[in-house]
């Protein structure tokens, strides 16, 4: 199936998470973002009032990464994180599951965790879309996750942040596409996205938001593959 470039860009999400980004490519991150009309913006925290400001009230989004980007912190700071973006202005939220834990067998503490962070979210009336890293886990857990982000009530579960060892893979966007059971849970893919065909490839195996720094590039056919993986 193809799409329209109207299509593509209602679900994509235009990130710049790099360490060394500047006031400057942030801002015009959010005004690409706005000419295009994409989906949301994606943002560090302390980045949302800034992108707040420029993106009004219209029709883009609005998202922070929360627990960015090992998850690797408690469900207590994850949940301030969560109302101080909320205060700010987000509207969505991106947040890294404690996916180490669930490598170690942990996987009622992960469980945990997804409900009250996704309860979180609920209450100030975020979009939760939860980050569980593929490239460090096996099938078993990929599909250990996927329940996980179901049974939480989770908006979305989102392959990878972009800073691990590989990026969203077809086949696991496929598998968890055929293997959910609940229609309220969508798929992210984000990682080593750069190009439409890419986009295109991630929207037929089931995704319906995509993740990449190179939004722009894919929706004026600028692509060069010089963009960073997320």
């Amino acid at each position: 199936m193809s799409f329209t470039l109207s299509q593509i860009a209602g679900m994509l999400d235009a990130t710049n998470l790099k360490l060394d980004a500047t006031k400057a490519e942030i801002e015009k991150l959010c005004h690409d973002a706005l000419a295009y009309s994409v989906a949301t913006v994606c943002v560090y925290p302390t980045n949302v009032p800034l992108c707040r400001k420029i993106l009004g009230s219209g029709d883009v989004g609005l998202a922070a990464v929360i627990g960015f980007p090992s998850g690797r912190y408690s469900s207590r700071s994850k949940s301030t994180e969560i109302d101080e973006v909320a205060s700010m202005g987000a509207s969505e939220v991106d947040i890294v599951l404690n996916y180490s834990a669930l490598i170690e067998g942990k996987f009622d503490q992960v469980q945990k965790e997804a409900s009250v962070l996704a309860e979180a979210c609920r209450k100030v009336g975020l979009v939760s879309k939860f980050i569980v890293e593929t490239c460090y886990l096996d099938h078993p857990q990929k599909m250990d996750m996927l329940k996980i982000c179901e049974t939480a009530g989770a908006n979305f579960i989102k392959t990878s942040t972009g800073f691990g060892s590989a990026g969203a893979q077809l086949e696991d966007v496929r598998r968890w596409n055929e293997a959910k059971t609940t229609p309220h849970l969508k798929i992210k893919a984000s990682g080593g996205i750069r190009t439409r065909e890419q986009v295109e490839s991630f929207l037929n195996a089931g995704a319906t938001r995509i993740g990449l720094s190179s939004a722009k590039a894919v929706l004026s056919d600028e692509s060069d593959g010089s963009y960073s993986n997320y």
